[in-house]
């Protein structure tokens, strides 16, 4: 997806300057969304608000706090806001291509939508993409709306879920919780042996844990995805990451009253992990920081954003932006490879390491795409995940070495 500045006296330069501070800060965001997401993968108690038998020492506990602390309810919250400020891209190159918007997105999304559910069945029964492709045909029947609009919707979606979500905690005691204990354990149980079992049973337990699931990614994520929808397509209109050195104030001011509004939600969401099994807490936790994590997740992206235009950081954006040009191909990769190591597909090591160790795994993982990635696309011009998107969304097939693409950047995700 060629990203331009339509205002800029230099369009090509442009592009590339504001297609690689969006790319760098995606491959931020990957590193995150797979230190959530391996979680699931390495225990079947994650998320079902009973302890981890291998989670239970100091180490593993404060491992635990740091995920939820650090990057639990933000990354795809990041993802999420990029997602809305790509969508402003799409509508430029379509503008530029004198194509209609319209049409080319609804092949985007439907695209996106069918590989999340490969992807859900197959890998990852906690896939985004599906959630990505109906929130973005939202955006797409609201994107003449005003940005007024948008951002009150925004607002009012961060304060409905996370009003639900604290009424849900009044109404549980810890006697309620308790009651579901025991079905919690067996249903982690039955989990374990089917990830174990066989690649057939491992489909079967996603397709299981999909129809139990469904609610909390309608219920949890899947607003607060939206609210973030709407404040990147916002950005995308203001062109605010298109000159990011001309908004440094502004990313100052974001970063300093993320920080003091988030880290206290943040805190209140990651202490319950190291008490164990004080589920009502949890549900406590949850609301405060659905209320709180779109501004720590603010933080996040304007704090990268200002060090990235530091001699060190432009470093560190050259390293992570390779990855972010490859966003949706990674965030697959990912997950293939977690599933191999984990499931009946290779491994099988679910079950068998602590959450400390689950972080050695994910970074190792997350330095091969690194790798990867800048080999890739030293030599192509598009992630093949990106390609085949591509190609659904334009009914054409884009040339895919980077010889025949020269001077252009690859595309992204979304």
């Amino acid at each position: 997806m060629a990203h331009q500045n339509p205002s800029a006296q230099n369009p090509g330069s442009a592009s590339n300057e504001r297609q690689h501070m969006v790319d760098a800060l995606r491959g931020f965001a990957l590193l995150g969304i797979l230190v959530v997401n391996i979680a699931s993968f390495a225990s079947t108690y994650y998320g079902l608000g009973i302890p981890d038998p291998l989670g239970v020492s100091l180490a593993d506990r404060s491992a635990s706090f740091v995920r939820a602390f650090v990057f639990e309810t933000k990354f795809y919250l990041l993802f999420s806001f990029l997602f809305g400020y790509s969508f402003t891209l799409q509508m430029q190159a379509a503008e530029r291509d004198g194509k209609p918007f319209v049409p080319r997105m609804v092949r985007r999304l439907v695209g996106l939508w069918v590989i999340g559910v490969l992807h859900a069945v197959l890998l990852y029964y906690g896939d985004i993409l599906t959630a990505y492709a109906v929130l973005g045909a939202v955006l797409l029947m609201l994107r003449r709306r005003g940005d007024v609009f948008l951002a009150c919707a925004a607002i009012g979606l961060v304060l409905l879920v996370s009003l639900l979500w604290a009424g849900v905690g009044l109404m549980y005691s810890q006697a309620d919780m308790q009651m579901a204990t025991q079905a919690a354990y067996a249903d982690a149980a039955a989990a374990l042996a089917a990830y174990r079992a066989s690649p057939a049973m491992v489909v079967v337990q996603h397709l299981r844990d999909l129809s139990q699931v469904w609610w909390i990614t309608a219920l949890v994520q899947a607003p607060e995805a939206l609210a973030m929808f709407f404040a990147g397509f916002i950005a995308g209109r203001r062109g605010l990451l298109a000159h990011v050195e001309a908004h440094r104030k502004l990313l100052q001011r974001v970063l300093l009253w993320g920080l003091v509004i988030g880290l206290p939600g943040a805190l209140a969401y990651g202490l319950p992990a190291m008490r164990l099994n004080d589920a009502v807490r949890e549900l406590q936790g949850l609301a405060v920081t659905l209320l709180t994590a779109p501004f720590l997740a603010a933080a996040y992206a304007a704090g990268m954003l200002l060090v990235f235009q530091t001699k060190r950081g432009s470093a560190l954006a050259r390293l992570l932006a390779p990855a972010g040009r490859m966003a949706l191909s990674n965030y697959l990769l990912q997950s293939l490879v977690c599933a191999w190591i984990f499931l009946a597909y290779g491994l099988r090591w679910v079950g068998t390491i602590g959450p400390l160790a689950t972080f050695a795994v994910a970074l190792a993982i997350f330095a091969g795409n690194l790798v990867l990635s800048r080999w890739w696309m030293h030599r192509f011009a598009y992630g093949p995940a990106e390609w085949a998107l591509r190609a659904f969304t334009n009914l054409r097939l884009p040339p895919m070495r980077r010889r025949h693409h020269a001077g252009q950047r690859g595309g992204t995700p979304s």
